[in-house]
């Protein structure tokens, strides 16, 4: 009867915290603020904080998945005689899959993390507190303009991640491997479509970064205030928004491309 009961009651409890964090998302979504002037600065130092910031790691990582994802390719078309379809893999690859998948891991381990960080000091410093006392209300003031610029910037680090990747793997393929050139620009074009392929992409990426955004900012928000609640914070927005992602990408990739 126990073991019933205290199902019961963490599956009461896990409801309250689906609840909390669903009217968390909400308030976040309409909390910025009303003057225009104070919301476009609020909004920019967090678009340079959250995506600027994470250019490097993006572009970088673009580059060198592109690199491999081409040598590999190219191994296994050769075998067919199929070199010069190793464009039309590589942009497939990275548009619909790659690009949106790692660029949210990736963000979910730089930006994620640091806006939980940021957040949870904030708390455990009492300036959220200080904001309520002021009567700043801290959603508004803190919460919306992290959770806006990281929804904004993360199709937008998608695309970054696609082209550097699509560069990468045109060095390797045409300047390493001697693939010739116009083989691997035409038949990227002619297998690639704007509506199914770029566009599916960017939804991906698009839910990818409410996700990994709302994790990020509400764990920062409901953290414990002291040095380990904000390290075992921090350390459950990568775990959860790693998951999240490779769990939304099954269910969304089953939709867009799925047979049934």
């Amino acid at each position: 009867m126990k073991s019933i009961e205290l199902l019961g009651a963490s599956l009461l409890d896990w409801l309250e915290a689906v609840g909390r964090a669903g009217i968390f998302l909400v308030q976040s979504i309409f909390r910025l603020p009303v003057r225009f002037k104070e919301s476009v600065n609020l909004l920019v130092k967090q678009l340079y904080s959250v995506g600027v910031l994470s250019l490097v790691i993006i572009i970088v990582s673009g580059a060198f998945i592109g690199m491999v994802l081409s040598l590999q390719g190219y191994s296994i078309l050769a075998k067919f005689g199929s070199e010069e379809a190793v464009g039309q893999l590589l942009a497939l690859s990275l548009l619909r899959e790659l690009s949106p998948v790692v660029t949210a891991l990736l963000f979910a381990g730089r930006a994620g993390s640091s806006l939980t960080a940021e957040i949870g000091l904030m708390k455990a410093t009492e300036q959220l507190s200080s904001f309520e006392m002021m009567g700043v209300d801290p959603l508004r003031r803190v919460i919306a303009p992290r959770f806006i610029a990281g929804v904004i910037c993360l199709p937008i680090l998608s695309l970054i991640f696609s082209a550097s990747g699509i560069l990468g793997g045109h060095l390797v393929s045409v300047e390493w491997l001697g693939v010739y050139d116009g083989a691997f620009w035409s038949s990227m074009q002619q297998s690639v479509y704007f509506d199914t392929d770029i566009m599916n992409g960017l939804i991906k990426a698009l839910c990818f970064s409410v996700v990994v955004t709302w994790i990020a900012v509400y764990q920062g928000y409901e953290c414990v205030p002291t040095s380990e609640g904000i390290g075992k914070a921090t350390t459950r927005t990568v775990v959860l928004g790693s998951l999240a992602i490779l769990a939304l990408d099954f269910v969304l990739t089953a939709a867009m491309f799925g047979d049934f």
